[in-house]
């Protein structure tokens, strides 16, 4: 039973994220934000929704392995699975993207976040902090955006691109996405944390491997759909952009907005091994955006596979 609550919170997750998603971008784009801007924060945050309420939700209760353990495994997943998947079905051409200053900006964060854990917890103080960080990156991308707006033809591909955008879309609709979201998202993610540690006390299994597991495969499916859908449409910088944006925004905003919330004890576990693994998973990624080479389809078979270990010496 506690199997299927899992599954029915992770599909509310799913759908409620998405239509918060789509209510957030075409309320943004009613209002005259520009679509550039929409794509590079509110369906970046949106996406990550489900993996902040599961933390946030964690940490109220007492989980601190689920909270920490679901951003670092959904790091590792959407490097290794969600850009390996994709690649063997499609190659994926990096060697045109350039994503160098937000590849630098990822492995920071991902130090900064290393560092941080070292005091034991995340605190009030460790939030502040990555949510300066998280402030730069944005300020980062407005930038980048601004350089963008110059291009004209650019600004009309980018409308083209945002996912969920309908200028047709009624005020009622975007309403009752909204509104569906912002209901779905703590439903799901409070049938998912409390469940998950069922299964875990069940099994004799601990809280931090169900969240770098279970959990985190499950919050990186949005990810990996519009990962293969990127990979199909030969839309390279799309396919990599969502994989560097998804695991920043999971280190500095999740991770910070939780640690003010309320405090997260950091399992020295996590320093044996899986923060090491995501900091590895990370570093793979030098050859495609510095070396220009593109994720080939037997990249997609190493990347596949190393991640299918990581699960296994996990779980054993």
């Amino acid at each position: 039973m506690e199997w299927l609550l899992v599954s029915l919170g992770l599909v509310i997750l799913l759908l409620a994220g998405d239509a918060l998603v789509r209510g957030a971008v075409n309320l943004s784009l009613r209002i005259g934000i520009p679509a550039l801007i929409v794509s590079l924060t509110i369906v970046a945050f949106g996406t990550s929704a489900p993996e902040l309420l599961i933390s946030i939700q964690a940490a109220l209760k007492n989980a601190p392995g689920i909270a920490i353990g679901n951003v670092v495994g959904s790091n590792i997943a959407n490097i290794l699975l969600v850009l390996g998947i994709p690649a063997i079905l499609a190659p994926i051409h990096t060697s045109h993207c350039n994503s160098k200053r937000n590849f630098v900006m990822m492995i920071a964060a991902s130090v900064l976040f290393i560092a941080l854990a070292a005091d034991g917890f995340f605190r009030f103080g460790n939030g502040l902090v990555l949510l300066g960080a998280l402030a730069l990156v944005l300020g980062s991308a407005f930038y980048q955006a601004r350089c963008h707006k110059k291009a004209e033809a650019a600004m009309e591909m980018d409308e083209e691109e945002v996912e969920g955008a309908d200028p047709d879309m009624p005020w009622w609709r975007i309403i009752v996405f909204l509104f569906l979201g912002l209901v779905g998202l703590p439903l799901g993610a409070d049938l998912m944390v409390d469940n998950a540690e069922i299964i875990a006390r069940r099994y004799g299994v601990s809280d931090t491997v169900i969240g770098l597991t279970l959990i985190a495969l499950g919050t990186s499916l949005p990810e990996l759909a519009t990962t293969v859908m990127a990979a199909l449409r030969r839309q390279a910088d799309v396919a990599l952009g969502n994989v560097i944006g998804s695991n920043m925004f999971n280190l500095l905003a999740i991770i910070g907005i939780t640690s003010i919330i309320h405090p997260i004890r950091v399992d020295p576990e996590f320093f044996e091994f899986d923060f090491w693994v995501m900091l590895g998973a990370s570093l793979i990624l030098i050859p495609f955006v510095f070396l220009k080479r593109d994720i080939t389809r037997i990249w997609g078979v190493i990347l596949t596979v190393l991640y299918l270990a990581y699960i296994l010496i996990t779980l054993t």
